[in-house]
């Protein structure tokens, strides 16, 4: 058995550190998309398709049976290879199934990565400071710990920058509304939505109609935030374990 965590933008696998070492599992794997906390390779498209390919081409090379989590981006991809290849997994966890519904809105901060120029003055201004400056954005954005923000800020470079305008633009409406006419392909496997009551950058009603289509429960985390493993990796790790435990 292992369980598969893979981080979302502007993050490195730094975010888990703090679930991982609480969450009483030894068989645990740390992948990080191209670009996100490892280098962009050369002829990498970047595109979401291209992060659902190479996730399932991680996944196949991993001895299973796989409990694979993703956040943030991390989630999209994990949702979009479940999607295209549930024999992949064991059980999913995604807390922005939510992107996939079809109504769903990308929001401000998005909306300026997709738009040429506007973006790349925009990861200009996030990542063209030193490490002190980016760290700083981090907390600005509500990142809850200063050392695993800077841990992540110093991952921050050109390669995540054209990594965050490829994969916001391939993503722009409608092209994540058609990805999601296939949610129904993700309920082969048991998944589980998770809720932060706190996420600014997730919609509640698109999360629910999503893991409703998805076949996929769905578990409020009351009072956390985007960065919930971080927050508070203890009730994180519970809320797993939970879901985990009623599939043995």
């Amino acid at each position: 058995m292992t369980v598969v965590f893979v981080h979302g933008n502007p993050e490195s696998s730094a975010i888990w550190d703090p679930l991982a070492s609480v969450l009483g599992r030894e068989d645990v794997a740390l992948l990080s998309p191209p670009g996100f906390g490892v280098p962009l390779p050369d002829g990498f498209g970047a595109t979401f398709l291209d992060y659902r390919d190479w996730l399932e081409s991680e996944l196949a090379a991993i001895e299973g049976p796989i409990d694979l989590v993703g956040h943030d981006w991390g989630g999209g991809h994990v949702v979009n290879a479940v999607m295209h290849r549930p024999e992949l997994v064991r059980s999913w966890v995604c807390d922005v199934i939510g992107i996939f519904d079809s109504d769903f809105e990308w929001h401000n901060l998005a909306q300026v990565w997709q738009t040429p120029g506007a973006g790349e003055e925009s990861i200009e201004s996030m990542f063209g400071g030193d490490l002190t400056a980016r760290t700083d954005l981090m907390i600005s954005l509500g990142f809850p710990d200063l050392d695993i923000a800077a841990a992540i800020a110093a991952h921050q470079n050109a390669d995540m920058g054209r990594a965050i305008l490829a994969v916001y633009r391939s993503a722009a409406q409608p092209a994540m509304a058609e990805a999601g006419r296939k949610l129904d392909s993700a309920a082969a496997r048991p998944g589980l939505a998770l809720l932060p009551t706190d996420d600014s950058f997730n919609e509640a009603d698109d999360t629910r109609r999503a893991a409703d289509r998805a076949g996929a429960r769905i578990e409020e985390l009351e009072g956390l935030g985007h960065w919930w493993m971080v927050q508070d990796p203890h009730r994180s790790a519970n809320a797993l374990n939970r879901f985990w435990g009623a599939l043995d």
